[in-house]
């Protein structure tokens, strides 16, 4: 069945994460995401693990696209690129600030090609300010957000990285959002709009609500290093790891008799929310002591008696075999001709009416260059004599 977004078309001129990951979103959802990609290629491809030009990150971030190689620093390419553009309803580029520009591919540009265009610039500081022209990666917006000292070692206080590109995939899910947005109000009113997102804008939106409260009103900034120093919630069992949280008053009294520790209710410390929030060392100390005698299965059985939350801490080899992930089915096999049996996760929304799903794998470098040239209406010569000038690349 077609996917809500069927009809949409997306010209991606993104390259490594957050672009790639945001209009994949979108392409599973049906839309027609055209991935614009120089010879060499989207630099993805060759960071990792690879078989052929995919790598395994490519195949994860650029699956239901078709990939047009055009060099855009050629006056063919750039028509070519502007009889694309004519023919979408959104851009996405996320080159540093004025690149875009400079390449006669900005907004200004490209709205010329059609007015009621969606362009979406991602970046990774935002365009003004003393950091718009640097270099980014996700672990400069992990430090410049302040997720790194949210994470700092509770004892030594040493800032950690999270070890998982955070903020380049919330920017994706950030842009993804923005852009429906976008065409919902487009489908209204007719118009077409810039959105202009930062990496570093999407991380501090989305820590604010828990990791950066305390900046909330004037003069808490004094505690807002207070989360940095709360311990990780994670108990060593005789056998393993698991985590255990209980925040209500009721979850507090199934820990209390799942642990058989009544005098805990009765503890001033610890007989309120609040009390067991200000002496949250002490309580999860002891929490500790107590877990530590009987294997992560006895007290998972023993916690979900009691409707406590809790879960095994699981890795990376065992991920895919607790039932839970099973039961969702959020892990699908495919066989790919060159790649062989490989494993990505489904697209996480269900829909009823529209669903999502993945129609073709992610592209070969120039896969569709030259059927995408006849959809604009390049006759064969043309695209031949496009070919043998550099303009383009057709490897499929």
């Amino acid at each position: 069945m077609p996917g809500a977004l069927d009809g949409v078309r997306i010209v991606d001129l993104t390259t490594m994460i957050s672009g790639p990951i945001a209009t994949m979103m979108l392409a599973d959802q049906g839309a027609d995401v055209i991935k614009v990609e120089p010879k060499t290629g989207d630099l993805v491809r060759v960071l990792g693990p690879a078989k052929g030009d995919r790598t395994a990150t490519f195949l994860a971030a650029n699956r239901n696209k078709r990939s047009f190689v055009l060099d855009l620093k050629s006056e063919e390419g750039l028509t070519a690129l502007k009889r694309l553009v004519a023919t979408a309803d959104v851009v996405v580029q996320n080159f540093r600030p004025g690149a875009a520009e400079r390449m006669g591919i900005g907004e200004a540009d490209l709205r010329k090609e059609r007015a009621d265009l969606i362009y979406v610039s991602i970046s990774g500081f935002g365009e003004t300010g003393p950091y718009a022209k640097k270099r980014v990666y996700d672990p400069v917006i992990q430090a410049l957000s302040g997720l790194a000292a949210i994470q700092a070692d509770r004892d030594t206080g040493r800032p950690r990285m999270i070890r998982t590109i955070i903020p380049d995939k919330l920017t994706a899910v950030t842009a993804a959002q923005a852009i429906t947005a976008a065409l919902f109000a487009r489908e209204r009113t007719g118009e077409g709009q810039h959105i202009r997102l930062s990496m570093l804008d999407a991380m501090i939106a989305f820590l604010w609500a828990e990791g950066l409260v305390a900046l909330t009103f004037p003069g808490g900034e004094k505690h807002a290093a207070r989360a940095q120093l709360s311990q990780d919630l994670i108990y060593k069992t005789q056998d393993g790891y698991i985590t255990v949280g209980a925040v209500s008053d009721d979850e507090w009294k199934g820990l209390c008799a799942a642990l058989e520790q009544p005098q805990w209710l009765e503890d001033e410390r610890f007989n309120t929310p609040s009390g067991r929030v200000v002496n949250a060392p002490e309580r999860l100390a002891l929490t500790q002591e107590v877990l530590q005698h009987k294997t992560s299965a006895d007290w998972l059985s023993v916690l979900d008696a009691h409707q406590v939350p809790c879960a095994p801490i699981l890795d990376r080899t065992t991920l895919l075999d607790h039932p839970q992930i099973q039961a969702n089915q959020i892990v699908d096999e495919h066989v790919d001709e060159a790649v062989g049996s490989f494993r990505l996760p489904r697209p996480a929304a269900r829909f009823s009416g529209t669903q999502a799903e993945v129609r073709r794998q992610a592209p070969h470098l120039g896969e569709h260059t030259a059927q995408l040239l006849a959809e604009l209406g390049y006759d064969q010569k043309t695209i031949d004599e496009l070919i043998a000038a550099g303009a383009v690349a057709n490897y499929g």
